[in-house]
């Protein structure tokens, strides 16, 4: 069975235009076991119940951001080993910086083509 397979993805946005689009990505990617969360606190609750084996993440949303959800992730026993790529419009060197120090896996910045999507999981995940 080939990873694309077996690979069960949460993604994590509070714009539902945001989550349709990393979704259409890693559909053509042929991903197939997706979730998503409509923000960190809802990612934590989805995790207890469906674990999964990666994050993508937006930086950017209300209550808990994307790096306060990595932090949360990496503190807890049960989901520190998951793998986390953060999303967002803007690169800025601190947010990335932060999150790697926090154990982010990889970042990618919006807009982002299917290519460059598959390219930063794979970094994560190793050949689909």
């Amino acid at each position: 069975m080939a990873l694309r397979d077996s690979l069960s993805i949460l993604i994590v946005d509070d714009m539902s235009t945001s989550r349709s689009l990393i979704i259409m990505a890693l559909e053509e990617i042929g991903l197939k076991k997706l979730d998503f969360a409509k923000d960190g606190k809802d990612a934590l609750q989805s995790l207890a119940k469906r674990p999964a084996h990666l994050i993508i993440s937006d930086y950017n949303m209300p209550g808990m951001d994307g790096l306060h959800l990595l932090q949360a992730l990496r503190q807890n026993r049960a989901t520190q080993g998951i793998g986390f790529i953060l999303v967002s419009g803007k690169v800025n060197q601190t947010i990335i910086d932060t999150g790697r120090k926090l154990g982010m896996n990889n970042f990618i910045q919006k807009p982002f083509t299917t290519a460059q999507m598959r390219d930063c999981i794979q970094a994560v995940t190793g050949p689909l």
